[in-house]
């Protein structure tokens, strides 16, 4: 297994990931996957990555910035989307440990998740990486006719900004 970046040659593979995800319901307030260049510019230039195994491509994540403010630079948020076969078998908790080194790497502090509540799966893999749940925002948003809530969570870097 291996990691590369998003481009612009791939995206279609994130974008088959991603709308995976946005059928869950529970993946995204998204209803549709943006074109490429739209999901371009609302991510860093870094941290943009495909789990590839031979000629699969298992799940993608992505570094957001959270501010246009200089002072947020050093705190991002992360995404984190496997693909539907390949749920349950570890490759998120990857995407996500190599997102906090390339994080790391840039300069990144802090790193956020706002995970719909009934995502236990995916609040359960942030917290095994060392995200801590800091609260949560409740019936944020409604996707499908049903009002959701998110749980905020943030993993600090060991490392940086310390």
């Amino acid at each position: 297994m291996n990691f590369v970046t998003i481009s612009q040659e791939n995206y279609h593979e994130v974008a088959a990931i991603y709308a995976q995800g946005i059928a869950t319901g529970l993946a995204t307030f998204e209803t549709k996957v943006p074109p490429y260049h739209l999901w371009q510019s609302r991510h860093h230039t870094f941290g943009n990555i495909l789990l590839q195994h031979e000629d699969n491509y298992l799940g993608w994540g992505s570094l957001a910035p959270v501010s246009i403010r200089q002072v947020y630079n050093g705190v991002a948020e992360v995404s984190v989307y496997v693909e539907q076969s390949h749920r349950g078998q570890g490759h998120g908790v990857k995407i996500l440990q190599e997102l906090i080194k390339i994080s790391e790497t840039a300069g990144v502090w802090t790193l956020t998740a706002s995970i719909m509540r009934e995502n236990l799966q995916s609040i359960r893999m942030h917290e095994k990486c060392g995200f801590r749940i800091l609260g949560f925002r409740e019936r944020i948003a409604a996707i499908n006719g049903i009002w959701r809530d998110n749980i905020i969570l943030e993993r600090r870097s060991n490392t940086i900004g310390i």
